[in-house]
């Protein structure tokens, strides 16, 4: 599992005044959790990262091994499905549910993972983009009002 921390201080001040006053931010955290998923899972139709960058392609070797150039679709193309989210009055948790994730979106050296037929590079899909903040910011003014 990827752990992150939301760290965008005009979304946490938002959150936080919200909180502040009492209210159960259940609601509005559910809707911005399954929004996350949803811009998540078209990160891999897009092959690009939350900045908007592309992900790196994939070696020649890479290729031969899989019989396809997709980034991060592997065999079963679970880690583009397996999302979940859990939310609280006062936290959400957006989750990958794949063991491998954390590698596909970190990278690895094959030095440090001899099972590994050679280095992955970086390809990141969970994060918070440019779109996303937008859309938290909508679910958060729909929740005030």
């Amino acid at each position: 599992m990827i752990e992150m921390e939301l760290t965008g201080d005009d979304i946490v001040r938002v959150l936080q005044q919200l909180h502040d006053n009492s209210q159960d931010l259940t609601p509005a955290l559910k809707d911005i959790g399954e929004a996350l998923i949803n811009s998540t899972k078209q990160r891999f139709s897009d092959e690009k990262a939350p900045d908007g960058s592309d992900w790196e392609k994939l070696s020649d070797v890479t290729i031969a091994n899989k019989g396809h150039a997709n980034k991060l679709a592997g065999e079963s193309g679970q880690l583009a499905k397996q999302f979940s989210y859990e939310a609280s009055s006062n936290e959400l948790v957006v989750a990958n549910l794949q063991p491998y994730a954390a590698m596909q979106h970190f990278g690895g050296k094959k030095s440090d993972f001899p099972h590994l037929w050679g280095d992955i590079p970086a390809r990141p899909f969970m994060g918070v983009s440019s779109g996303d903040r937008e859309e938290i910011f909508k679910i958060l003014g729909d929740f005030l009002d």
